[in-house]
């Protein structure tokens, strides 16, 4: 599979090592304007966008017009991203977005879903979500933490939404560190005056997110559509 890196910085580079280990190349490295590079799906079977977010809706747009498939995993951009569906979809293009490509955090994704379900109806537990990062990263909370509060919040009728730090009765507190060398760790907490409940996902190191973004695109070349990565989940549970 041929690769195009868009942003070239210590998630780039680690993603590049886990590409060409499982056999791929990786044949545009974009560490500027995607215009300044010749590109496109003769050339490119997938691109993985790990840029920065005033350049994310413009790279990610650009390839669907290019006919490249894309992988992103770059936030803060969001308020584009219909848009960009919008685009890949007229494009017959495929796109997958995902706020954290680690294979573990996704099953944490659905091990939070289901817990959430389960608490949905017990008020006498409250829930919090507490994350801790590195001190370069610049947006807070994480796209994780945001996933995480969103799944808690869809369908319970007690809540009306996440607030970073202080929130109200009705809202979801979400704290925020930051602390060096640390890849990403985040907990959800629901407590009561009986008992507590914890569940908790700890990143080792950069390569589970690079690994999430390689099988990624390897699940999405030669498609064309929009997926999650519960799609790419269900692909490798079903093997």
């Amino acid at each position: 599979m041929k690769i195009a890196l868009l942003g070239y910085g210590r998630m780039g580079k680690t993603i590049e090592e886990i590409a060409t280990s499982r056999g791929h190349e990786v044949v545009v490295k974009v560490s500027d304007d995607i215009d300044n590079h010749e590109l496109n799906g003769d050339n490119v079977d997938v691109a993985i966008d790990f840029s920065v977010p005033t350049a994310a809706f413009k790279n990610i747009s650009t390839c669907f017009r290019k006919n490249i498939p894309v992988v992103s995993g770059t936030t803060g951009w969001l308020d584009d991203y219909e848009k960009a569906k919008k685009i890949c979809s007229e494009e017959n293009s495929a796109f997958i977005y995902a706020s954290n490509f680690s294979l573990g955090v996704n099953i944490f994704f659905e091990l939070n879903q289901k817990l959430a379900d389960m608490m949905k109806s017990l008020d006498d537990y409250s829930v919090e979500i507490e994350e801790i990062h590195h001190t370069k990263k610049l947006d807070a909370p994480s796209g994780t933490a945001i996933t995480l509060a969103e799944q808690i919040v869809d369908g319970n009728p007690r809540l009306n939404g996440w607030q970073l730090d202080d929130a109200d009765k009705d809202e979801i507190p979400v704290y925020a560190r930051r602390e060096e060398d640390v890849p990403g760790t985040h907990t959800v907490k629901y407590d009561s005056e009986i008992d507590s409940i914890e569940i908790k996902h700890t990143a080792k190191s950069r390569q589970g997110f690079a690994l999430g973004a390689v099988v990624a695109a390897e699940f999405l070349k030669d498609k064309t559509g929009i997926y999650t990565m519960q799609d790419v989940l269900s692909d490798i549970f079903k093997k």
